[in-house]
């Protein structure tokens, strides 16, 4: 079997807020810079997508896809959103299964204008995963913990969303509102396998692959990445990476407005009004899993594959030169020159010798070197914010900076915690 990086939700252009050069030559191109072996066509329920689709990629061999020009393999599937505001990710076997699959929810959305390549359907996820089961498809939650449209912002279980069909569901996007880590705290979630998906709308390295799978399948294709999610050995599955948690929007209870962070408690006494700006106050990702843990100390299934935190390489030299924007010159220079050196992005940032990345820019190496240690600490998210990674150059620093941050911010973080955030 072959080892594949795989980042298996992404967007085209005819979704909303996606860059109109997610185009696959361009994200064929990007993820071959990036280091990743196996991407997901996306929106392919939307009928010029489609059209797009079918004309870049051609089908190798039986269920196997590859794009044109830079012959990246691709599975075909989209991201849709059932009636109850839940959205869902789906794998197909081929092309002829999208159209079968468009064809059985005919009536229950628009799918061809523009703004519909994550098309709202009105049928119950229950109703579109036994769809997706009759032409041979795979269906699981998508970023199954962001506070708006996933499972556990709705309900407490999968199998309260997909009812009689939660028996085949194989695997849960974690999204980067979470970790194995947290979601393993609730239970009923040691039963499926967890991809880390990046859900990009935009081509650039530092988007997609921002969080990937690493699989072993004995070829790219549909079939094999079924078994890969059925799998419980814990040989298929080798590695999930992501960004942490605390930097996702609404890690952490905080104003929607001015993004000052509460306590649970806090929010309820005060009726869910920010004190400061009279702002509505959201629940954060943290609070909600503390809600439904079944678990208060790490623990995961024996099949679960390492978790690793991870960084855009963009990033990591942006904060090593002092720069303050990602897109500038010296910053995309340097990182062209470190993805042509070794290879790609993901060599750099996980397998490339430290001691030779110091040799291009002995800065950018250290940076790497101290978040391959770990040495990197967090200002958590909330209310709609990104939070911050800082990247320390030792244990001292980071020590230090973690008081820093913990005094910033307000009220501590509650009774009952789950980590250090």
């Amino acid at each position: 079997m072959k080892e594949f990086n795989a980042d298996l939700h992404l967007h085209g252009p005819y979704s909303t807020g996606v860059s109109k050069n997610m185009l696959l030559p361009i994200i064929s191109e990007q993820a071959h810079l990036k280091g990743l072996g196996l991407m997901h066509t996306s929106d392919i329920l939307q009928g010029t997508w489609f059209e797009h689709v079918k004309q870049n990629l051609i089908e190798e061999s039986n269920g196997i896809f590859i794009e044109k020009e830079y012959k990246t393999p691709f599975i075909v599937g989209t991201e849709v959103q059932c009636n109850k505001r839940v959205h869902h990710v789906i794998f197909l076997p081929d092309l002829e299964s999208a159209l079968e699959l468009k064809g059985k929810m005919k009536g229950a959305a628009i799918f061809d204008s523009w703004g519909c390549g994550r098309p709202v359907i009105r049928l119950s996820a229950e109703e579109i995963a036994k769809k997706v089961e009759e032409v041979g498809g795979m269906i699981g939650p998508a970023h199954a913990f962001t506070p708006y449209f996933s499972v556990y912002a709705h309900f407490n279980s999968l199998k309260e969303l997909y009812g009689e069909m939660q028996e085949k569901i194989s695997f849960i996007e974690l999204g980067l509102s979470a970790d194995s880590y947290f979601a393993d705290l609730i239970e009923e979630n040691h039963q499926y396998s967890f991809l880390t998906n990046s859900d990009a709308h935009s081509p650039w390295p530092h988007r997609i692959g921002r969080e990937f799978n690493r699989m072993k399948l004995k070829e790219p294709s549909f079939a094999e990445l079924k078994k890969a999610l059925e799998d419980r050995s814990g040989e298929r599955i080798t590695l999930n990476v992501g960004l942490n948690p605390q930097e996702g929007k609404y890690h952490l209870t905080a104003c929607n407005s001015c993004y000052v962070k509460y306590t649970y408690d806090e929010a309820e006494k005060l009726g869910w009004s920010c004190s400061k700006c009279k702002g509505a106050i959201k629940k954060g990702v943290r609070e909600r899993i503390i809600e439904l843990a079944d678990f208060e100390e790490e623990t995961h299934p024996k099949f679960r594959p390492p978790y690793l935190h991870s960084l855009p390489l963009a990033e990591i030299i942006q904060v090593a030169l002092d720069m303050k924007m990602i897109n500038s010159v010296k910053v995309q220079s340097l990182w062209k020159d470190y993805v042509e050196r070794f290879g790609n992005e993901i060599k750099v940032l996980v397998d490339a010798k430290v001691s030779e990345l110091k040799e291009l820019n002995p800065a950018v190496g250290k940076k790497i070197e101290s978040f391959r240690k770990g040495f990197v600490v967090y200002s958590p998210g909330g209310g709609g914010n990104y939070g911050t990674p800082f990247i320390c150059d030792s244990k001292e620093e980071l020590q230090k900076k973690k008081i820093e941050i913990e005094k910033e911010i307000k009220g501590g973080l509650g009774q009952k915690t789950l980590g250090e955030f």
